[in-house]
């Protein structure tokens, strides 16, 4: 199935090719065809489509080990940096913001909300300014809000967190409602409500 565009830059021809590349260009990862598909939560026939796409251009490369296909960015490529850098200011703060926060112990649940998390799946609207995190669990609060410092340095944008433990996240006050019925993007775990 096809999917439309990214309003975050709808430069990509599909939201599933931009959170491909965004996963392999930004994370610097080699990862199978069903890891990728796994990790970006697309169909495995359209991450193999595209990852031929890809590949065919050279912005991809492959590496056989066993019946397994490795996949990576070319770095030999002159077009990857200059995707990177589209990248790390659109898809960038999911896929990085996961990778910060997913060492961090005692985070139960992690998603992205407000205007960049609306733009992300898709609801129409001025460009986010910033991105809104919603950490829930019992972590070490400078160790989250380190992370957060180290994506806000690359995407170029502020990440503002907001740590919650598990019962805050399940009350029903008018931050934590307004937040449940507005769009999210999962990060980590599941929804806590």
């Amino acid at each position: 199935m096809r999917t439309e565009a990214p309003l975050l830059a709808p430069i990509f021809r599909s939201d599933g090719q931009a959170r491909l590349l965004a996963e392999l260009l930004l994370t610097g990862d080699e990862l199978s065809l069903t890891d990728l598909a796994e990790r970006i939560d697309v169909a495995y026939a359209t991450v193999h489509r595209e990852t031929q796409r890809l590949l065919d251009a050279g912005i991809l490369r492959e590496r056989q080990v066993g019946r397994s296909r490795l996949i990576s960015a070319n770095p030999d490529s002159p077009v990857v940096d200059p995707l990177r850098q589209i990248l790390l200011v659109t898809t960038g703060p999911s896929v990085l913001l996961s990778e910060a926060l997913r060492p961090i112990e005692g985070i139960t649940s992690a998603l992205i909300y407000g205007s960049f998390a609306a733009r992300m799946t898709g609801v129409p609207g001025p460009p986010p300014q910033d991105v809104d995190l919603m950490v829930v669990g019992s972590p070490d609060v400078d160790a989250v809000h380190d992370a957060c410092d180290a994506v806000q340095d690359r995407i170029g944008r502020p990440v503002n967190a907001t740590i919650l433990r598990p019962d805050e996240a399940r009350s029903r006050t008018a931050f934590v409602a307004q937040v449940a019925t507005s769009p999210t993007v999962l990060l980590l775990g599941e929804l806590p409500w």
